[in-house]
């Protein structure tokens, strides 16, 4: 490292979009596909808000994708949750961790979309830290259905998931 690399900024380097279908719902990063009905929140275990899954990440930061191709619909200002319009109408909400917006948006970084962006599938949406947040939330991410517009819509099982991967049958 020279005396003046410190200094220069570079540039960053975020995953890429992937080439799937308007109806596929993917993986929004690598990790754990788990039953929502572990979550320690009852309104996301409970599926009051729609049919869901939620993910567990290990890695202390972990860059949070769109899980479809579509309109990000609703983008929250602390970067805890983000809606997604899927371009077949489908709509979609992803929740990180569980009363995270108490954070005021500490621990989240929103990453080059906005709301009312295209979006497709694979497309960097939020930084979440999950070391730092971790330390005081259950960190469970939700993907929850909030619209099926009436398209008949099934998750998988739990298992270890990689960013990109289907998570409906």
């Amino acid at each position: 490292m020279g005396l003046f690399d410190k200094f220069i900024k570079k540039e960053e380097v975020l995953p890429s979009a992937f080439d799937k279908n308007d109806d596929e719902i993917v993986a929004l990063a690598d990790g754990e596909l788990i039953d929502v009905a572990t979550v320690s929140d009852p309104m996301f275990a409970e599926k009051m808000m729609g049919d869901s899954v939620a993910f567990k990440y290990t890695q202390d930061k972990v860059i949070l994708c769109s899980p479809a191709n579509g309109t990000l619909s609703v983008m929250y200002p602390t970067g805890h949750a983000f809606g997604l319009t899927m371009n077949n109408g489908v709509q979609l909400l992803v929740h990180c961790g569980v009363n995270t917006v108490e954070t005021n948006g500490d621990g989240f970084r929103i990453l080059k979309k906005k709301q009312g962006d295209s979006v497709k599938a694979g497309d960097p949406i939020v930084e979440v830290d999950i070391a730092k947040l971790s330390k005081k939330y259950d960190m469970s991410t939700m993907l929850i259905i909030t619209d099926a517009n009436g398209k008949e819509i099934h998750f998988c099982t739990p298992q270890k998931v990689v960013r990109g991967q289907s998570v409906i049958l």
